[in-house]
């Protein structure tokens, strides 16, 4: 999958509120109102990322879940991460 520019990705993260490039990656942090809120939406992620066989990198620490997609076997920013970020959003709200 051919890596977004650097164009790309900015125009890709006008449109994911909270996101932000970190080198490689778009990275978030999540806050829930518990733990157990806060593996609910890991749990919530886990089907999508298996169905479209992409991963994201997830910290659990306490109530903050911060998720972060890179496509590693690229080398970078793909298609893939944007719409990770984007089920990502569609999740934490569905979990709110």
């Amino acid at each position: 999958m051919p890596l977004l520019t650097d164009s790309q990705i900015d125009h890709a993260l006008g449109s994911l509120p909270g996101w932000a490039r970190d080198g490689n990656a778009l990275v978030r942090q999540f806050t829930f109102r518990s733990f157990p809120e806060a593996v609910a939406f890991v749990n919530r992620l886990v089907p999508h990322a298996e169905a479209a066989d992409h991963h994201p990198d997830l910290l659990v620490s306490y109530r903050r879940v911060t998720v972060r997609w890179s496509t590693h076997s690229d080398g970078g920013i793909t298609e893939k991460d944007v719409a990770g970020a984007r089920m990502a959003d569609q999740e934490s709200a569905a979990g709110g």
